[in-house]
């Protein structure tokens, strides 16, 4: 059997990847028009950052895991033709900021259609709105060939920072097929490879659109346990209670569970966001306005914390932040990935730079043109990478350097390495009063407050309240 996969990204290549390495008799190829991207796969450096993903790929690479350009050679030859390329938010016309932009899974369509030459699987990993794969299978059918095309739905439910994890012990798999003979023979060849290693049992079958809609409805799902903790945290703030104690207490419920329960600075990443304002445009398209309003609200009220934690520093830095400097302890969307897509840092930067903050970032994994590309976008002022450029904007070598003569700190990703920083030697080479805000949570308020910090984090009650004090 062979295997390709379109889209060399977050889950195309860590997927293809442990297919690879348990079951070696399958060569499995992943292909994309970026060369740059391909060539890094082959190369040291992998193009994305996930603990364990470099074993993985150096057991299997060059035995029956290859990364090639040649899109079209690999389709000629493969059995099952793996699709996880980008479905970003459209940015224009019908659907803007909400819907998904399916040009690439049409462009992709359209190319397996022109150079298949026998049966294939069609395997969507992307996630996508409900009903694309007729999209998919209208386009195959145009081919005048006389092929057969199976096409499956196999969302991914990876958690960026433990994927190798998440791909050697999943909670489920789940592929979505046409309750068809050819359907239920397409589904019964894919189960059987992820049956190679995960339990039966784990493989959960469905009709095309269940499956196709279960990706989406999970990310909501999991973004709506976040957005709720992140309300609840600033009536903590306004109370005096404290945000772990109450989601420590509703996590004992077995109906509730402890979860994503994690009150912080806000959810980010390249699903939650987008597959929930999906969501929501698809119950808008099929005349569910109330069940839209009510998904949209989730990814309110995360704008609205990023806001707030923001707000916050200002009126600690006696209501202006101005020509102080504030130190960005973290980038990406979360620790153990370099992935920055949505990250609340962003929102943070941003909204510090529009009040004249000099702003230092410091992230362990995140590369500073992307951090300058991320903040500001990209303009025509001569740099070679293409990023604009604002002199207020600063990436730090390291934690000390974004730190010293900050007259406060942000930690705004949960990076271990900022549980252990030598805080009272930062605090020596900062400016009195001087702040930290904890938008993770992550270090220990009381013993900074001892060294001399005005710290304070999310949802947690204020230094100068004390337990049977009233609000």
């Amino acid at each position: 059997m062979k295997i390709c996969c379109i889209g060399a990204g977050y889950v195309g290549g860590p997927t293809m990847a442990m297919i690879a390495l348990k079951c070696p008799d399958i060569t499995v190829t992943v292909v994309d028009m970026n060369a740059a991207r391909i060539a890094a796969w082959n190369s040291g450096q992998l193009p994305i950052y996930e603990p364990g993903l470099d074993d993985v790929v150096k057991q299997a690479r060059g035995k029956n895991l290859f990364f090639s350009t040649d899109v079209a050679g690999e389709i000629k030859q493969a059995d099952i033709i793996f699709v996880a390329v980008n479905t970003p938010t459209k940015t224009y016309g019908v659907g803007k900021g909400r819907a998904a932009d399916l040009t690439f899974i049409e462009s992709v369509a359209r190319t397996i259609a022109e150079h298949a030459e026998s049966d294939k699987i069609i395997v969507e990993k992307s996630t996508i709105p409900v009903k694309t794969a007729d999209t998919i299978k209208t386009i195959l059918a145009s081919n005048t060939k006389g092929l057969k095309f199976s096409v499956l739905s196999n969302p991914e439910f990876l958690a960026e920072g433990t994927a190798v994890r998440d791909l050697l012990n999943p909670d489920r798999v789940l592929i979505g097929g046409e309750r068809t003979p050819e359907g239920d023979q397409a589904v019964a060849t894919l189960a059987g490879v992820y049956a190679r290693w995960v339990p039966r049992a784990n493989i959960i079958t469905t009709n095309l659109w269940s499956s196709e809609l279960s990706k989406l409805v999970a990310n909501a799902f999991l973004a709506q346990r976040i957005s709720s903790i992140n309300s609840i945290s600033a009536l903590c703030e306004a109370t005096g209670a404290d945000v772990d104690e109450v989601a420590h207490a509703i996590g004992k419920d077995s109906r509730i569970g402890p979860k994503f329960l994690k009150s912080s600075v806000g959810f980010g990443g390249s699903c939650f966001q987008k597959d929930i304002l999906n969501l929501a445009y698809l119950c808008e398209s099929f005349g569910l306005p109330e069940v839209a309003a009510y998904w949209t609200s989730v990814v309110s009220i995360n704008d609205w914390q990023k806001h707030r934690f923001v707000a916050h520093i200002g009126r600690e830095l006696f209501n202006t932040v101005a020509d102080k400097k504030i130190a960005v302890l973290g980038f990406a969307f979360k620790k153990d990935t370099n992935d920055t897509r949505e990250s609340a840092a962003i929102n943070v930067c941003r909204d510090l730079l529009a009040e004249r903050a000099l702003v230092s970032v410091y992230d362990p994994k995140v590369p500073a043109e992307e951090i300058r590309r991320d903040v500001l976008g990209t303009g025509s002022t001569g740099s070679p990478q293409g990023a604009a450029d604002n002199p207020r904007l600063t990436v730090a070598k390291d934690a000390y350097e974004a730190c010293a003569g900050a007259h406060a700190i942000a930690i705004v990703t949960e990076w271990d390495e900022f549980k252990t920083l030598d805080y009272a030697k930062i605090f020596a080479g900062m400016p009195k009063p001087a702040c930290l805000f904890d938008g993770r949570n992550i270090v220990d308020l009381a013993a900074l407050r001892k060294i001399g910090f005005k710290a304070s984090g999310i949802g947690k009650p204020n230094a100068h309240r004390r337990e049977g004090d009233t609000a």
